[in-house]
């Protein structure tokens, strides 16, 4: 048997922007979960990154 949903929240992975220009080996990522109505959009937070070393921006992917 499926599973069923709770509700509006979904599971997201957010990645570090900056690491992925800066051509370094690693990626930065967190798993979170979002209400999907209330942010039907893309999420971006400001998190920290252990190989840069500093808070950088991380937004959702697909």
């Amino acid at each position: 048997m499926a599973k069923k949903s709770k509700g509006n929240r979904v599971q997201v992975i957010l990645e570090c922007t900056e690491h992925k220009e800066s051509g370094m080996p690693g990626t930065s990522r967190y798993i979170t979960t979002k209400n999907r109505k209330n942010t039907p959009g893309r999420l971006e937070l400001r998190k920290y990154n252990p190989i840069l070393r500093r808070y950088t921006l991380h937004k959702e992917i697909k």
